[in-house]
């Protein structure tokens, strides 16, 4: 016999109003309630069937500094969606804000809904906030974070050969002071970035010199006035720059022009992501293009494969960025040596 919503409300005492909302977990249910409604609903055999009909795409915001202040994840939710379409899945988009008070209830909602996979946005998780992940008992994907002592399925930037490429491009044009534009939220995109920076620089037998790694915020404005405090005590600067993201690269540009320093004559930059605007500066970024709305579609691609088969292997799948080669980067190699 099948477990609808009308015998869960019978066995509880709940309206049917009242079943339905918790196990869709809207808002104006208490939370004794919701647990009720739920404990019967899994001991009636509610959730016996797959009943997943949604994607739910989560970006999780620790302070919210990296994804609200730049259209990138805009594009990846928009490919999440489009995907979403094809395979004739609801998209719904949420947000899980740890500066809210109902935070926790939040989590929650998301953890016990069973009529929802999952898609976490976990660009601003840190190593502490896996217990996110721990508590998911549907299909998730999370896209932007990892973490080596667990197993779950991922699809991320390979951050780290791409900002090496970035970094002996500049080596290749002849730069052998090469600083680091340094994001001051120290998400594991940008630790990784960091580590394929010095990796390049360890082939090339080049020394990291620590004064040329400079910490900015990262918007374009705390950027700019971070890099503004830095040029009115510090007179030296490396020749080139490769920057953790383009809000970073932009940032720090406008405030070299400020001081007359010219990009790219007396400093080559190099940012990563591809912003719409990165192509439209002054003088246009080079930068490592990374496949926004693929990465939408490949979490979703992966949602999909876990609700046709149980058991299916974790998979940690990256993205690989294209470097797109602008003009605010100098050639110093003299032509003919």
């Amino acid at each position: 016999m099948k477990v609808s919503i009308k015998t869960i409300s019978e066995a509880t005492g709940f309206s049917p109003a009242t079943v339905s909302n918790a196990l869709n977990h809207k808002p104006g249910v208490n939370s004794q309630t919701a647990e009720k409604v739920l404990a019967a609903a899994r001991k009636l055999g509610y959730y016996t069937e797959s009943r997943v009909s949604k994607v739910k795409f989560v970006i999780y915001k620790r302070n919210g500094v990296i994804v609200e202040d730049t259209p990138f994840f805009q594009i990846m939710t928009a490919g999440a969606e489009a995907e979403c379409r094809a395979h004739r899945l609801e998209m719904v988009l949420s947000n899980l804000d740890r500066r809210d008070e109902n935070f926790e209830e939040q989590l929650r909602w998301i953890q016990n809904d069973k009529s929802a996979a999952v898609i976490l946005l976990g660009t601003e998780m840190l190593d502490e906030d896996a217990d996110l992940i721990r508590g998911l008992e549907v299909p998730f994907v999370v896209i932007d974070f990892w973490k080596e002592d667990m197993v779950y399925n991922s699809v991320l930037i390979n951050n780290a050969d791409a900002a090496r490429t970035a970094t002996d491009y500049l080596i290749r044009k002849g730069h052998e002071r090469i600083g680091y534009l340094r994001g001051d939220y120290r998400i594991r995109p940008f630790r990784d970035r960091a580590s394929g920076y010095r990796s390049a620089l360890r082939r090339a037998r080049i020394p990291l010199q620590e004064e040329y790694v400079i910490t900015l915020r990262t918007t374009i404005d705390g950027a700019y006035e971070d890099m503004k405090k830095h040029l009115e005590t510090n007179s030296e600067l490396p020749t080139a720059f490769f920057a953790d993201n383009d809000m970073i690269a932009l940032g720090a540009m406008k405030a070299m022009a400020d001081f007359g320093i010219h990009i790219p004559e007396d400093v080559s930059v190099i940012g990563f992501d591809d912003l719409s605007f990165s192509s439209v500066s002054f003088p246009p970024l080079t930068t490592l293009r990374v496949p926004k709305q693929e990465m939408g579609r490949v979490a979703v691609r992966r949602i999909v494969e876990l609700l046709k088969a149980d058991g299916e292997p974790c998979l940690k799948q990256e993205v690989i960025p294209s470097f797109i080669e602008r003009e605010s980067v100098r050639n110093r190699i003299m032509k003919g040596h």
